[in-house]
């Protein structure tokens, strides 16, 4: 039990130490006023999206930069997604939607469908969003700063995440949570390794003579965490690559219930790890059975130690990825018990190759 309580601590300390890093360092993207006018390429893929892409157009149209093109690829919806799409783009010139080819064999969906916009798009930048998310001014201007600033080749951005239910409150903080619990975010861009290497495909900003160089979406056609496997090639091809935090400029409601985020994440939680089922299994027990042997001892020296590197943690993930924490709090340990489960899920999921998303099943 002490070597279990030892093992526990070293991790409480440092996870609380990357949150520490990632809090000061403060891995945002920066705020810019000045105004660039390269031709970018809004691409999005959309499946079966008629709630929600709607909100998405109407944003794009409304901020401040001018010179784009939107291109709109219906993956074979079954839902109102192209008539939606269609009748936007006939009153909007800079936008236009097109029927996506059946998926072609040895792809995934979503990367065939970004690979198809990425042959019509005429920009100098590539820019992949999701169909769920919502744009705010100086989104365009300060991520095409940072590319010419840092010579990019990929900016990506984990997005601000809007959370309305119950289900989506509890599950949904997760995602930044094991983020910037764990890896220290700034290092991405600073050190070379594709080792330390995050990107979420919510927000994917390309290099577009880099991009059609490296056909990036083709390299990972069957990739189920593309973004991820994309940035580590970028690094591994000695180019440039950042990932930081939208700082409000785009925001995305990812799910609208537990269980639309437990399949969600169970499609993606275990591929972060790199479908290491033991390492996975052992990031699970450190996380939420250590703190449990800790309550179990009866101390209140190290119950007080373990809440007070719990809750710090909680506190500078939650001001950096703009949540309520305070909920993040109370909800501790309602959350770490979502983690159990998403992560049980995972595995079972990958073990009996059962995982489905947007009604597709994933091999």
């Amino acid at each position: 039990m002490i070597i279990a309580l030892y093992v526990t601590f070293f991790f409480l300390i440092l996870r609380f130490t990357v949150t520490l890093f990632n809090f000061l360092s403060n891995p945002k993207l920066p705020r810019i006023v000045r105004h660039y006018h390269d031709k970018v390429s809004i691409l999005i893929p959309a499946r079966n999206e008629a709630e929600d892409i709607l909100t998405l157009l109407q944003s794009i149209h409304a901020q401040d930069y001018q010179n784009y093109e939107v291109i709109i690829l219906d993956d074979n919806s079954t839902d109102d997604t192209f008539a939606i799409c269609e009748a936007f783009a006939a009153e909007h010139p800079k936008f236009k939607i097109i029927k996506g080819k059946p998926l072609a064999k040895g792809w995934l969906g979503k990367n065939y469908a970004c690979h198809q916009l990425s042959e019509l798009a005429t920009g100098n930048y590539f820019m992949f969003l999701d169909a769920d998310e919502k744009v705010y001014n100086g989104l365009l201007n300060s991520a095409i700063h940072r590319m010419s600033l840092r010579q990019l080749s990929l900016l990506s951005l984990f997005t601000n995440q809007e959370m309305r239910s119950t289900g989506e409150k509890i599950a949904v903080p997760l995602m930044h949570y094991i983020l910037l619990n764990l890896l220290p975010l700034r290092l991405v861009y600073l050190l070379r390794s594709p080792a330390l290497s995050a990107a979420s495909g919510q927000f994917m900003l390309f290099d577009a003579s880099v991009y059609s160089e490296y056909q990036w979406h083709q390299l990972v056609k069957n990739k189920v965490v593309e973004d991820v496997e994309i940035m580590k090639l970028v690094k591994a091809s000695k180019l440039n690559g950042e990932a930081l935090l939208a700082n409000g400029m785009i925001s995305c409601r990812m799910y609208k219930n537990y269980n639309e985020a437990l399949n969600g994440f169970g499609k993606n939680f275990l591929a972060a790890f790199n479908y290491n089922i033991i390492g996975f299994s052992l990031y699970l027990l450190i996380v939420i059975g250590g703190p449990v042997l800790v309550i179990a001892t009866g101390k209140p020296g190290l119950i007080s130690m373990a809440v007070t590197l719990i809750l710090s943690a909680r506190l500078m993930i939650s001001l950096s990825a703009g949540q309520n924490a305070l909920r993040n709090f109370l909800w501790h340990p309602v959350q770490m018990l979502a983690l159990l489960h998403i992560g049980v899920t995972s595995i079972q999921q990958r073990l009996t190759k059962t995982t489905v998303w947007k009604g597709r099943k994933i091999s």
